[in-house]
């Protein structure tokens, strides 16, 4: 068979997709929308050789997807599959990102889920149509799960309103109403020290309101939210291996993995077991809130005095400044959600192998918890919203034991 002798049409667009590749800076946002040519070209908009397509999505996934090693051949699947419909769901946040003004240090699109079974966005309003709303007695429009995608027209929906009283109240955590004066939020921007932008991307605003990107939860206003649209959180992981008296790591007897414990908190306002997290501050760091969070909930450090202070602050330097697993990152199946307010989360696992930094610290239940312990991990543990998804993660991250079914696979 003779070889494919390229044209010279064939290698003009070659030569013009690699300079378009090559053109491309990561950090400026700007530059940033020249990536709807991926979308493009799988879309059928642009008419460019298969191999440029290869060079190009592999780029785009190197340089997104950082947690993962993906080997696709983009060429086998556009000959077979000239829509690239097995590709749409890999490059859509890439078209969502091509027409936002978002930076991309900002941007994430749930890489970490890639690595197991849970799909952060598969019955994503479960907790969020709890009903009564969570410390009342309102109850939510029911919302079919055929009518939660905001795509799904319902001229029938009439959602119930609702805010808080200690949220009218105005402290200091929370925005005005909508409609009081010399408040003009902007909305997918960063609003003065109120981070507004959400990590799922832009989200639409209507008549003057944030609308919840993952659909709708039967409720409107904000609820016990203090922000309109995304409210962040932080969610440090603190994990260990469980040992014996001698110090040996004990495996479960059925799967054959290495026990991994973390640090659980028992929430006051609702009595489940949870990750000891909180909101983040405005213009306050990520990293801050986690090492912050988990000193007031789990080490009560609000009640410490300056020396104990002091001294938990090396401990909690040595564990909070190693090597950390970003675990998480975007919307949150919380109860409080409603249609304009809503939570987004960072959760992170900082992992103390020997465990003798946490020996050191002694766990004790401060802030918004009741208790505090450490919680052995598997699936039957029942935490708090999706807090569960996270800590399966984890154990997949370290190999450790999860279930006690002996067949490999996902398990739900």
């Amino acid at each position: 068979m003779r070889a494919h002798v390229p044209t010279d049409a064939e290698n003009a667009a070659n030569r013009k997709g690699r300079s378009l590749l090559w053109r491309w800076d990561w950090e400026e946002s700007s530059a940033i929308r020249s990536l709807h040519g991926c979308w493009a070209l799988c879309s059928g908009e642009t008419k460019f050789p298969v191999s440029i397509l290869h060079v190009m999505a592999r780029w785009c996934l190197a340089r997104t997807v950082t947690v993962v090693s993906l080997t696709v051949n983009l060429s086998a699947v556009a000959v077979r599959y000239p829509s690239c419909r097995l590709l749409h769901p890999l490059l859509h946040p890439f078209r969502e990102l091509a027409y936002s003004s978002v930076p991309v240090h900002w941007f994430h699109f749930y890489p970490v889920s890639m690595l197991s079974c849970y799909n952060p966005n598969e019955n994503v309003h479960n907790k969020a149509h709890t009903s009564p709303y969570p410390g009342s007695k309102v109850e939510r429009s029911k919302v079919p799960t055929d009518k939660v995608s905001w795509l799904v027209e319902w001229e029938d929906y009439r959602p119930v309103e609702y805010t808080a009283a200690s949220v009218l109240a105005g402290p200091t955590w929370a925005d005005p109403q909508i409609s009081a004066k010399n408040f003009s939020p902007r909305f997918n921007e960063k609003d003065g020290q109120v981070e507004r932008r959400s990590l799922s991307g832009l989200y639409e605003v209507e008549n003057g309101r944030p609308r919840n990107p993952s659909g709708r939860t039967g409720l409107v206003g904000r609820g016990l939210l203090g922000r309109w649209g995304p409210n962040h959180a932080a969610d440090p992981i603190i994990t260990r291996w469980k040992r014996d008296s001698s110090g040996n790591k004990i495996i479960h007897p059925i799967s054959g993995k290495n026990i991994l414990q973390f640090v659980a908190i028992k929430r006051k306002d609702c009595g489940e077991w949870a990750i000891p997290g909180g909101m983040v501050d405005p213009g306050e760091k990520i990293s801050a809130t986690l090492k912050r969070e988990f000193s007031e909930e789990a080490l009560n450090s609000l009640q410490k005095s300056r020396a104990e202070k002091e001294e938990m602050e090396k401990q909690m330097n040595r564990l909070f400044n190693q090597e950390h697993f970003v675990v998480y990152k975007g919307y949150v199946d919380d109860p409080r959600n409603t249609d304009n307010a809503w939570i987004e989360t960072e959760a992170v696992n900082y992992h103390d192998e020997p465990g003798e930094t946490m020996d050191n610290l002694l766990l004790e239940a401060g802030d918004d918890a009741g208790k505090v312990k450490w919680v052995d991990i598997s699936e039957k543990l029942k935490l708090y919203a999706n807090h569960g998804n996270f800590i399966k993660l984890v154990a997949e991250k370290w190999g450790a034991h999860w279930n006690e079914d002996l067949v490999p696979g996902c398990h739900k």
